[in-house]
């Protein structure tokens, strides 16, 4: 029993469980860091993010994500972006809101 607790304790405290996505689907563990009410990874509007030649352009603004504080402008190649399971574009920022560490997009159609 103290070895369970112990291997829940740890997973908990190295932040092993993912939080969820608005609508239900969990964001990898690797880019997510917290919870659904002070994670980095949240859904952002669709109106911030340009498809450009090979790939992304993502600008954000303070209140497009609740970690943006100023205005930025992430820039990514198509293969670094992620499926997104909801047909919306997410972001995690981490360690801090300058860091674009995971990009979630729909599938393109042409």
């Amino acid at each position: 029993m103290r070895s369970i607790l112990m291997s829940v304790m740890i997973a908990c405290a190295s932040g092993a469980a993912a939080h969820e996505a608005h609508t239900g689907w969990k964001y990898e563990s690797y880019c997510c860091n917290g919870d659904n009410h002070t994670g980095d990874c949240q859904m952002i509007p669709t109106k911030n993010v340009r498809i450009v030649k090979g790939g992304y352009e993502v600008i954000l603004g303070p209140g497009d994500h609740r970690l943006i504080t100023r205005n930025h402008d992430f820039r990514l190649r198509q293969s670094e972006a992620r499926r997104s399971k909801d047909s919306e574009y997410h972001i995690c920022l981490y360690p801090n809101e300058d860091t674009l560490r995971c990009f979630y997009a729909p599938d393109m159609s042409y």
